[in-house]
């Protein structure tokens, strides 16, 4: 059984998936349009990978 807390986690690494891959799209989109990657989307991307890495991590010192 799953607790609310692991659910809940669960939903923050899809989030930051899906962070990462809206950073992705955006600096595919900014390299087509403007020939440079831009700021905003490196960010998206450096932050989703961060908050991802620290979710996998608390929900694997839970599994434990």
């Amino acid at each position: 059984m799953e607790t609310d807390h692991s659910k809940k986690l669960k939903m923050h690494k899809r989030l930051s998936l899906l962070t990462i891959f809206i950073g992705l799209l955006l600096v595919t989109f900014m390299i087509v349009v403007e020939s440079e990657p831009g700021a905003l989307p490196l960010a998206l991307i450096l932050i989703g990978t961060g908050w991802y890495f620290i979710t996998r991590s608390k929900l694997r010192s839970q599994q434990i």
